[in-house]
């Protein structure tokens, strides 16, 4: 365990005490919220992990090397981000999915184009943005949305 994961263990358990301290019914009870929470995410959770698996099972590592390797990174990165855009899973499962892509080889750019514009821009969600919030609205949020997603990626790519 890292220095960073460590730290945020340390607070957590901190402002835990505190908040035991100030009101113990209240914690214990939000405590119980969570644990119900947690459990009706479970089965998700696990489906959507089974699915990672399978897909990455399916695409050999060398693949994704030679796809989202350092080998045509601009492609790579629309492509990434393309389909990013298009898919709709939770980010606390992409966090792990794009750990293993990187792991397999994948550059940091097109990885960080398609975890940004995963949670920036919902073409699944098109639709529903559309209809409460306007044509306009939806369609300027997802066309900036897409753009500052792959500005990010490139300023990632540099720092990293």
């Amino acid at each position: 365990m890292d220095i960073f994961t460590k730290g945020l263990w340390l607070i957590t358990g901190i402002w835990f005490i505190v908040s035991m301290i100030k009101d113990k019914k209240k914690t214990l009870n939000a405590m119980k919220m969570s644990k119900k929470m947690m459990g009706n995410m479970v089965g998700q959770i696990v489906g959507i992990l089974f699915l990672i698996g399978l897909i990455l099972t399916f695409i050999p590592p060398h693949v994704i090397k030679e796809y989202l390797g350092s080998s045509n990174v601009i492609l790579a990165t629309l492509l990434s981000a393309a389909l990013g855009s298009i898919t709709l899973i939770p980010a606390f499962i992409a966090f792990p999915l794009v750990g293993s892509i990187v792991d397999m080889g994948a550059s940091i750019v097109p990885a960080v184009a398609f975890l940004t514009t995963l949670t920036m821009v919902g073409l699944v969600t098109f639709n529903l943005e559309r209809q409460e919030f306007g044509s306009k609205f939806a369609i300027a949020r997802n066309s900036l949305s897409f753009v500052f997603a792959i500005l990010i990626s490139v300023a990632m790519g540099v720092i990293l």
